[in-house]
């Protein structure tokens, strides 16, 4: 067994791991989704401007179908796919509805630190669809209303005939390294003492690899050793819907020069600072908490896996 293996069978991230069949057979027959998202088979996750609603406890509150269907909901609605063997569907209050007694809405992020692994990525991938949904309502081919096709996985403009498809946004995120030393990065908006790895948006035309060398340099002035960048993890980022890649980024050239527009400050850390940070027991720094692939990469640099 390679490393590439045992980093593979980590635990997931949050967000990750979905359980999840989506049903694309199913999704083919539209009458027959629309049947099952009429009848009364399965549960609902039910969305409150995109935060979950919770139960005392922590976990999701999950709505039999006859419950959802006295809610005031938004017209968009998802067929999720099965999980445990029952069809679980979407659906967002409307801004005017009232929050349903027994539940509480919750901030997505601290919301999915609480939840279970399944639960974490089923709400992830109903955040990241429904809001997809509700800011893509007309062609932008035409400008003429969509609708919704397969059950939420895409959008069909009746006057151009064109489909259109939830995107996904691609963000490298990079734990640049140099010998015993790895590069963080802080924004004047964290928290005082938190620091985190650099990322960016992939743009048109690059590489993965090239994307990670660009915003390097970028931000921070450094200059990757690009053939020696390596991919270690994805985690899906509802945000509205990122996909962040995890990479490890070796230097040739650490010299840092920051820019002050996209960074607060940025600096070479210790491994042995590094895996006080994760601690908690660094007097004057911290990373960000578990939610966060940039942690889960520095944990990895830490144990010597990447």
């Amino acid at each position: 067994m390679n490393d590439r293996t045992l980093l593979a069978g980590d635990r997931p991230m949050v967000f990750a791991g979905s359980p999840l069949d989506r049903g694309d057979a199913l999704r083919r027959d539209e009458d027959r989704v629309s049947a099952l998202m009429d009848g009364d088979e399965g549960w609902w996750m039910i969305l409150a401007d995109g935060e979950a609603l919770l139960q005392p406890d922590g976990n999701l509150f999950w709505f039999h179908p006859s419950e959802a269907r006295a809610l005031d909901l938004m017209p968009t609605r998802i067929f999720l796919g099965h999980y445990r063997g029952s069809p679980c569907f979407a659906a967002q209050l409307t801004e005017e509805a009232p929050v349903p007694d027994g539940v509480e809405p919750v901030d997505p992020r601290r919301a999915a630190m609480g939840m279970s692994p399944d639960e974490a990525a089923l709400y992830g991938y109903a955040r990241s669809i429904l809001l997809w949904h509700e800011h893509h309502r007309f062609c932008a081919n035409c400008g003429t209303a969509t609708t919704v096709k397969g059950g939420g996985t895409r959008r069909q403009c009746p006057g151009c005939h064109k489909e259109h498809f939830p995107r996904v946004d691609p963000v490298v995120i990079m734990l640049a390294t140099n010998g015993d030393e790895c590069l963080l990065g802080r924004q004047s908006s964290w928290p005082e003492g938190m620091w985190s790895a650099l990322a960016g948006f992939t743009e048109p035309g690059e590489t993965l690899e090239e994307a990670c060398a660009r915003e390097l340099n970028e931000e921070a002035g450094v200059t990757a050793d690009i053939p020696a960048i390596r991919y270690v993890m994805g985690q899906p980022w509802p945000f509205p819907s990122s996909l962040m890649i995890g990479l490890v980024a070796p230097v040739s050239d650490a010299t840092i020069t920051v820019d002050t527009h996209e960074l607060e400050s940025a600096r070479w850390f210790h491994r042995d600072e590094v895996a006080a940070m994760l601690a908690g027991t660094h007097p004057e720094a911290a990373m960000p908490p578990s939610i966060a692939i940039a942690r889960r990469l520095a944990e990895l640099w830490v144990a010597g896996r990447i």
